[in-house]
């Protein structure tokens, strides 16, 4: 079978890497930004813990492969600042990001530069894996039957078009054949940013699940408002025992950085999906369409109880800027039925 690749993909070699620290802390992230520009000039930062590389014109400078520079950079992180990375080695930004999510703590995947390997590489994943397929889209396609991304791929373009319609279904078509010709920019800013938190086990507890989601809304809310963003959109997605996922989406009424708000939507989304007998895994909460706050517009409140929480919450960032992210908590995070292990990541959405 012969697929289709975009022009040049064989003449790009782009790293995805993930910093693991146990928080976030941006004055760290700007020194491992600056350390990878050690490696090349073209590094877009994917705050707070991600970045992409365009290594393409760095392979010969160093005189290795793509895949022993990436063991470069991870020998240079550990040695400086003791962080394990996973990074992603492949030809484009979509392919890189993919093989670095699925990459475990401290190792580095690499998806070669051929049409084989790649259509090896994406073939047997689900549909819903790639960039770009949301709730909506993933359930259209496998209605019809499209549950891998090969089915994808092997579906005729004008079918996908006639069933998501001209640019979506081109774009689908197109990633579903590893082909995504967006150049790493630097220092574009990220439209979307995510938290995951894992259970250390399965659970079946709807208080679990409410107070892990109460505490990602805190963390995401802290995180927008430390970057001076706000956002429109919150997602969440369910991982389940069986390694399944479900994704819901909700635009908010406005956009906002307040994790009061971010709570109340985040439990919304958890309400509609019914999870009273689910085995949960994981939960990830994601903000899309950010934007700076300074130019969002704020419905003005009345009611004294809203004004009390902002100043609350202010109080609190003040007090988690001099003492860490944990020194201010709402009491039900303090209960032992969340102490989970949680990672971080930013995604970048074009």
């Amino acid at each position: 079978m012969t697929t289709p690749t975009a022009a040049g993909v064989r003449d790009r070699h782009i790293l995805r890497v993930h910093f693991h620290l146990p928080y976030d802390d941006p004055t760290r992230y700007e020194e491992f930004i600056g350390l990878l520009t050690t490696l090349t000039p073209l590094v877009q930062p994917l705050p707070p813990l991600a970045a992409e590389l365009d290594v393409t014109g760095s392979l010969r400078l160093f005189d290795r492969d793509v895949e022993a520079l990436g063991r470069l950079l991870q020998i240079r992180v550990k040695a400086l600042y003791g962080i394990d990375t996973s990074v992603g080695a492949a030809p484009n930004r979509m392919l890189a990001t993919m093989a670095a999510d699925a990459t475990p703590l401290g190792g580095l995947t690499l998806v070669p530069h051929t049409v084989d390997a790649i259509a090896r590489f994406l073939r047997p994943r689900p549909v819903a894996a790639l960039p770009r397929i949301g709730p909506a889209t993933a359930r259209t396609l496998t209605r019809h039957g499209l549950h891998q991304i090969g089915a994808l791929a092997d579906t005729p373009l004008l079918t996908l078009q006639r069933l998501l319609g001209t640019a979506t279904g081109r774009l689908l078509h197109d990633r579903a054949h590893g082909i995504d010709p967006r150049p790493v920019e630097p220092g574009e800013n990220a439209k979307s940013t995510s938290i995951t938190r894992e259970f250390p086990h399965d659970t079946l507890d709807p208080a679990a699940h409410y107070a892990a989601l109460l505490g990602l809304a805190e963390d995401l809310g802290l995180r927008l408002r430390t970057s001076g963003q706000v956002t429109k959109t919150l997602t969440l997605t369910v991982r389940y025992a069986d390694r399944t996922t479900t994704n819901r989406s909700r635009t908010l009424n406005e956009a906002t950085q307040h994790s009061r708000a971010l709570a109340a939507d985040a439990h919304a989304l958890l309400t509609v999906l019914g999870l009273q007998r689910a085995r949960v895994r994981a939960f990830t909460l994601r903000a899309e369409g950010l934007s700076q706050a300074a130019d969002a517009s704020a419905q003005l409140s009345f009611e004294p109880a809203d004004e009390h929480a902002l100043a609350l919450e202010s109080v609190a960032d003040r007090i988690r800027a001099r003492y860490g992210a944990a020194a201010v908590q709402p009491a039900t995070l303090a209960t032992p039925h969340v102490r989970s292990r949680s990672a971080t990541r930013q995604e970048n959405r074009t």
